[in-house]
């Protein structure tokens, strides 16, 4: 009976015990004492308690230290407690520590939380980046199309980081400023011959303003020949020209034909209305012999006139042709 009691308490005391030292983190209090890191037992329980992890404090805490940066737990925390990353804020503390640059952590915590990666910022601060630009078309004055590909060598502005622009926002305003330079250009075969009048022309332009980033060159890598773009447009203006005037000779030859059926429409009607008038002459011929006012010899007066008439009419259509043919003779 006695040994089992004394067993009992051997496991009550080792889970006891287990208990303590796994939510107490007396060994990450030993290395950050040996460390030179002055935290106290109750500060990790603390942070225990508020359900932090103490080793992502304590261990970028021992980093920093050794790396001679002022930095406390309270700071830390609370960049952890926002959702940040400190082992990533800590490394560009120390690496723009190394490298002489004026980071300060609020301002490092700042651009962590903003979303952009300030280790990569501090990299790009001493390793300067090289951005490419696709082919960039542009056209000069005498109408030829150029390809142009630029390499921009950029440096990360880290005062600008929180609210500036990024990559994309470069790349276009380097293309604006090729297009412009390029389109300024009497002709392409300046350009040819002087590739580095773009650089320094889209350099001049301050192009870095406003963005996360400080611009140190401007280099051309690439220049083609593209397409005659005036030469295309030229055509294109012809075809519609040519067009246009078709479409208006087609209006135009609508309304002759328009006005030529007009003509025949009144022409017919004109003739309807002599056939009219010629058939009421019988009418008004009988009524006049009726009623007195037209005599027999007046009737036959009139008919010797209208025979006369006719056979005049039928002399002259004999003759026209003789004339013409006597006229070709002589």
């Amino acid at each position: 009976m006695e040994a089992f009691v004394i067993s009992v308490i051997i496991v009550a005391v080792i889970l006891v015990l287990f208990l303590f030292f796994n939510f107490i983190p007396v060994g990450l209090w030993i290395s950050a004492s040996a460390a030179g890191v002055r935290v106290s037992i109750f500060t990790l329980i603390g942070m225990r308690l508020r359900r932090v992890n103490p080793s992502r404090i304590i261990l970028p805490l021992i980093k920093a230290t050794k790396a001679g940066l002022d930095v406390n737990v309270n700071q830390l925390e609370a960049h952890l407690l926002a959702g940040g990353n400190v082992d990533r804020v800590v490394n560009a503390l120390i690496a723009a520590f190394r490298a002489e640059l004026n980071l300060q952590f609020v301002r490092a915590a700042a651009i962590d939380l903003a979303g952009r990666d300030v280790l990569e910022a501090v990299k790009m601060s001493v390793n300067p980046k090289v951005i490419e630009t696709p082919n960039i078309s542009a056209v000069a004055k005498d109408g030829i199309e150029l390809l142009v590909k630029a390499r921009v060598t950029v440096r990360a502005n880290i005062d600008r980081l929180i609210g500036g622009a990024g990559e994309s926002t470069i790349i276009a305003r380097v293309g604006e400023g090729i297009v412009t330079t390029v389109g300024s250009s009497v002709s392409h075969k300046d350009v040819l011959e002087n590739p580095d009048s773009i650089s320094q022309t889209v350099l001049n332009k301050g192009l870095d303003s406003g963005t996360a980033f400080e611009i140190l060159s401007i280099d051309i890598a690439d220049v083609d020949v593209g397409r005659n773009i005036g030469a295309q447009l030229q055509t294109l203006q012809a075809e519609a020209d040519k067009n246009i005037a078709q479409a208006r000779a087609e209006e135009r030859r609508a309304m002759a034909v328009a006005k030529e059926q007009e003509m025949h429409a009144l022409v017919q009607e004109m003739r309807a209305k002599v056939v009219e008038s010629e058939a009421e002459i019988p009418r008004a011929m009988a009524n006049a012999l009726n009623n007195g006012n037209l005599g027999a010899m007046d009737f036959y007066n009139m008919q010797n006139l209208i025979s006369d008439s006719k056979m005049r009419d039928s002399i002259a259509q004999i003759n026209k042709p003789v004339a013409s043919e006597d006229k070709k003779t002589k």
